[in-house]
């Protein structure tokens, strides 16, 4: 069981080079090295335009009072996509790209939802939540000094 990541990591290289050496066969060293830099950049622009469209309509769901657990859900997949199309290579670009679409997003904003729990206070904005006291305080484990005490007959 321990072994399972290792080994899904050693067949993605795997899968990643094979792809890479076949299509560097049929265009080329060049083009194909221009191809993994043109499609990581792609992706990336394309994850900072969903990703921005995302939070804008986090923040209004939140200011609505709504829930935006779909929202960060969507967030999660752009994250995962965005790693996936820094990674050079065919393959990730492949997955990346996929995790972009609105439609896969739904299924998986679907089937993570469930598990999915989110507290929500009814206060405003962070940090006001609750009754907040105003006063002074004087800590009653500390002793006042004490004065020493004068008769009235030595002070004359």
């Amino acid at each position: 069981m321990r072994w399972i990541p290792l080994i899904l990591i050693f067949l993605l290289a795997y899968i990643e080079i094979f792809i890479f050496i076949q299509v560097a066969h049929v265009l080329g060293i060049a083009i194909t090295l221009l191809l993994v830099v043109l499609t990581s950049c792609l992706g990336v622009s394309l994850v900072r335009n969903q990703g921005v469209r995302t939070f804008v309509q986090m923040q209004r769901k939140i200011e609505a009072g709504e829930s935006p657990a779909a929202e960060m859900v969507k967030s999660v997949s752009l994250v995962m996509s965005g790693f996936l199309l820094l990674v050079p290579g065919f393959f990730t670009d492949f997955l990346g790209l996929l995790l972009l679409l609105p439609a896969l997003q739904k299924h998986l904003t679907l089937k993570l939802m469930p598990h999915l729990h989110l507290w929500r206070s009814r206060s405003g904005p962070a940090g006001s939540q609750g009754d907040v006291f105003e006063g002074e305080y004087q800590r009653k484990d500390q002793r006042p000094e004490r004065l020493e005490k004068h008769d009235e007959n030595d002070d004359r």
